[in-house]
């Protein structure tokens, strides 16, 4: 079996040869930005670069039209690593997924050449929607990780961590209807959609006092009316609603329905409550993973914060991977300015050379860990056995 240190020099050599299309990516996903599931142009970009490199590529993969599974190997070690590529609306690449989306690629890349010697399956997995829907969850649910032994992915950051945590989120479209009714002629014939909604938020705002730490309820009136002497007959919002894990999630989750359900009950409005895509898992990365993750990055010159407990990220889907396959979702520090992910000001920083860099040394990272996985003995076996117990569970 090819030594840690040797395969180390050749995944650098390979990735060094394939740097100019793997930053060339970068920015033609950064200056076509595409929405979730909508990522045609991202899809086919990505998938014709490794296919020139001589992955086996399935594109339409898991019944999502932009999902894809890029291969190259056939050990019975399987590393999945995910790549992002959709973006937000009116602001691009808020997110940095075009950074993401592109480490995943060089890391693929690197280790390509090396798979069967390491006895590895390389996977690079397409994996659409991260910023609505959950696109993962699909593919979960279709079979995506089945196979395989750990996951990975970097994602665009001012600064380079390895052991954040993120919340587990459901997110929820209310509309209440009622009935309309002149305001001051005759408001007792009325329904009022927008009291229903009111009665709800202040119910919410009542609980907040009970929830569990950590636990985050935000949302925003889409409608409730346009006219003041109008009794409104329909009043519309979306909701998310956060905890620290998916247990304490369901558990919020029934709460706030029922905040819900008494303003449809004291106001006599009818409720139509509906979950808005996958509910996201809270994310739970592996330990040992992110040992040999931060070695690798630290050995590339990088500065890795210490972990903070109290610090959690947003809601990834990456977390629902998590729960199922060793995971690790670190992130990729780069100068940012005073900014952060999903303020428009960040969308100009993903091109920049620290960007770029940001592309190379996370895709090496990655290449770097999944050596160390396929290396280390006793990692491989604890990996292999986990997908061996998921098949006999199943």
């Amino acid at each position: 079996m090819t030594t840690t240190t040797t395969a180390r020099e050749h995944s650098r050599a390979t990735l060094t040869r394939h740097q100019d299309a793997v930053i060339g990516l970068s920015h033609a996903l950064h200056a076509d930005p595409e929405l979730a599931y909508e990522e045609h142009r991202a899809a086919r970009r990505i998938t014709d670069l490794v296919k020139r490199a001589g992955f086996d590529v399935t594109r339409g993969a898991y019944g999502l039209p932009t999902a894809f599974r890029a291969t190259a190997g056939t050990g019975d070690l399987v590393v999945a690593i995910c790549a992002e590529y959709d973006a937000l609306p009116g602001i691009g690449h808020a997110c940095g997924h075009n950074v993401n989306g592109s480490a995943s690629v060089a890391a693929a890349l690197a280790l390509a050449p090396l798979a069967d010697d390491l006895g590895i399956t390389v996977a690079l997995l397409g994996t659409p929607a991260e910023e609505s829907g959950g696109g993962k969850v699909d593919m979960i649910r279709a079979g995506a990780f089945d196979d395989v032994a750990a996951a990975m992915m970097v994602h665009a950051a001012p600064q380079d961590t390895v052991g954040l945590t993120t919340l587990a989120i459901s997110s929820l479209s209310v509309a209440y209807s009622g009935v309309p009714a002149h305001a001051a002629a005759m408001p007792h014939r009325g329904v009022n959609a927008a009291d229903a909604m009111m009665i709800a938020q202040v119910a919410i705002a009542a609980h907040r006092q009970q929830m569990v730490p950590g636990a985050v309820v935000s949302g925003v009136v889409t409608s409730a009316g346009d006219a003041a002497n109008v009794i409104p007959a329909r009043a519309t919002a979306t909701y998310d609603v956060r905890a620290r894990t998916s247990e304490e999630l369901a558990e919020l989750q029934a709460r706030v329905r029922a905040c819900f359900e008494a303003g449809a009950l004291a106001t006599g409005a009818e409720l139509l409550l509906e979950t808005v895509g996958n509910d996201y898992a809270d994310l739970r990365q592996d330990l040992a993973m992110g040992r040999s993750y931060q070695a690798a990055a630290e050995a590339l010159g990088r500065t890795v914060l210490p972990d903070n407990p109290d610090v959690r990220g947003g809601s990834t889907d990456m977390g629902n991977v998590s729960h199922v396959v060793p995971t690790i979702h670190p992130s990729i520090g780069y100068d940012c300015g005073d900014t952060i992910m999903h303020h428009p000001d960040f969308t100009r920083y993903g091109t920049t050379a620290a960007a770029d860099r940001a592309v190379l040394d996370g895709g090496l990272a990655m290449a770097w860990t999944a050596i160390d996985l396929a290396t280390d003995p006793a990692q491989r076996e604890r990996l292999l056995a986990r997908v061996a117990a998921r098949a006999a569970a199943n």
